[in-house]
């Protein structure tokens, strides 16, 4: 069985940041059960259709690293009023893409890999603009790798296609989402 927990993974990153950054904010950076259900959820689907437990790990890996990030730089206020707006606008699609993937799930034939595909292209082009200045290459090619993982047209049609073990991934990932969005998280 795969012990690979994003609680663990999460821990891991908040101690290398903590050590290099300390401060109360940073201590306040932690992730909730709901969330770390999806990514560990999105990191078993992501194993299953890339038959590769080490990418699985990079891409869940680098999510993490992202998201981690941009709370750093949220939480001691880096942003300017344009990116804040930029950040806004990126949590807004976000939240379009939770609904629409929830959406898609819960009603039969509406899925749609192309309008998927894009509301991710456009969250990863909404995250540059708004970290381009704060953010070294190698994290901004953090960003294009999950968001192309995910944007991938076989991997969303794998994903939202019938068969197992996708189905039942799917399902929890939905429900993870839903909950997520009710709790207003997303």
């Amino acid at each position: 069985m795969d012990t690979f927990s994003t609680k663990n993974l999460v821990l891991q990153a908040q101690k290398k940041l903590l050590s290099k950054m300390a401060s109360k904010t940073m201590a306040n950076i932690f992730i909730d059960d709901t969330s770390s259900e999806v990514l560990d959820e999105l990191y078993r689907v992501t194993k299953e259709f890339t038959h590769n437990r080490k990418e699985a790990q990079k891409i869940i890996k680098n999510l993490i690293k992202i998201v981690m990030k941009l709370g750093v730089l949220y939480r001691n206020r880096q942003f300017t009023a344009d990116e804040l707006r930029l950040m806004e606008h990126f949590r807004k699609k976000v939240h379009t893409l939770a609904m629409t993937a929830v959406s898609f799930y819960q009603i039969d034939f509406t899925f749609d890999r192309r309008v998927m595909s894009s509301v991710l292209n456009e969250c990863r082009d909404l995250l540059h603009q708004a970290v381009n200045t704060h953010l070294t290459a190698k994290s901004h090619s953090r960003i294009n790798h999950v968001f192309s993982h995910f944007a991938d047209y076989e991997f969303l049609s794998a994903l939202y296609g019938p068969s197992e073990p996708y189905r039942t991934h799917l399902q929890r990932i939905c429900e993870g989402v839903s909950k997520m969005l009710d709790e207003d998280n997303i």
